[in-house]
């Protein structure tokens, strides 16, 4: 049954004909593949039956958003909760199937709730060296009555060795100062002010409270039910790879992580079963050339949630006005209708 939507609704749909469309622009993998044949392309295959066929030592970062140990739909297709033992089991065997694929400076995120954490903890262990585990702050979640709200995940941050990138001045925040300090000399003692307000430049940390999880009003936002904020990747992808590195996704589900690869000057390639899927990551893609803003992310710094007017003065400019909705970047007749990067037709 189609979802009737409101007409503010921005969120990335498929049409019939998009579906036509961008099923064209996916590939599937029956040899050993060449670097070159895969990326900037998504892969519309089970991970476990092409990773033996992904090329060797060409990935410098991997990006995977694994079902999590629960049960979830995931377009008709249903993943099951397991035993810890079980699920264990399941992550250790596309993991080590993915091994052949990093370079040795390559580094691994891996991401879960904590019902799927130990399992990640310990199967990362036996391949890389972690680093830390980032917990992020999901604002979204139903309350209960005999337990604690559940409101965070976890993402496992690992590498191959010792020689890994980090970029920390990449991913730093700049945040409003809520007491600002001055020295004895009457100057400003840790943060700097501007007209757009006082803001401290603050190194990331592993916790993090500034993630908005998508919704009906944000462009970004699919009908995938457990897809990762932009801003979210894009922390990943900055801090843990330069411009023309390789960022690979084995679950791609909507295509996040190429997308943002893509605005991010990254070379991007991912896996995803689900052919709907597949053809909403090719539709963002498509979109991505026109848009490359991201979301809370502005002036090469990460922002707090609930700070767009500061980041508009910060930037000395407005954003584009943003009406309408992505609905009208669609096939018609083989021909993408036109869209604005805000869904607005023109």
């Amino acid at each position: 049954m189609k979802k009737i939507r409101a007409p503010r609704n921005r969120t990335t749909i498929l049409t019939d004909d998009d579906r036509e469309y961008y099923s064209r622009f996916l590939i599937t993998l029956e040899k050993k593949a060449a670097l070159n044949e895969i990326v900037g392309k998504t892969i519309n295959q089970d991970i476990y039956d092409v990773a033996d066929l992904l090329p060797d030592k060409s990935v410098d970062l991997l990006i995977a958003d694994p079902p999590y140990n629960m049960n979830k739909a995931f377009n008709g297709r249903q993943f099951s909760k397991k035993t810890l033992d079980e699920y264990e089991e399941w992550l250790d065997k596309w993991i080590k199937a993915l091994l052949h694929i990093l370079k040795p400076t390559a580094s691994i995120y891996i991401c879960g709730d904590w019902q799927s954490s130990t399992a990640i903890h310990r199967v990362a262990q036996k391949y890389f060296k972690i680093r830390n585990r980032i917990t992020w702050e999901r604002e979204k979640g139903r309350g209960a009555k005999t337990n604690w709200k559940n409101c965070s995940e976890d993402i496992w941050f690992c590498t191959m060795s010792n020689d890994y990138t980090f970029n920390v001045d990449s991913v730093k925040m700049k945040r409003r100062v809520i007491a600002p300090y001055k020295n004895d000399e009457g100057e400003p003692k840790d943060w700097i002010n501007t007209s757009a307000g006082k803001f401290r430049i603050t190194h990331p940390s592993n916790l993090w409270t500034d993630i908005s999880i998508p919704f009906w009003s944000m462009p970004e936002n699919t009908d995938h039910p457990t897809q990762k904020p932009e801003k979210l990747i894009a922390k990943l992808i900055l801090a843990s790879s330069n411009e023309g590195d390789i960022v690979f996704d084995p679950f791609l589900g909507s295509g996040t992580t190429s997308v943002v690869a893509k605005k991010l000057n990254r070379l991007y390639s991912g896996v995803e079963i689900d052919r709907d899927y597949c053809c909403l990551a090719e539709k963002r893609l498509a979109m991505a050339d026109e848009e490359k803003n991201i979301q809370g992310y502005s002036g090469g710094y990460f922002w707090e949630r609930n700070t767009l007017s500061e980041q508009i003065k910060s930037n000395g400019k407005k954003p584009k006005k943003q009406i309408g909705s992505y609905q009208k970047g669609q096939m018609v007749n083989g021909k993408l209708t036109s869209f604005s990067p805000y869904g607005c037709s023109r």
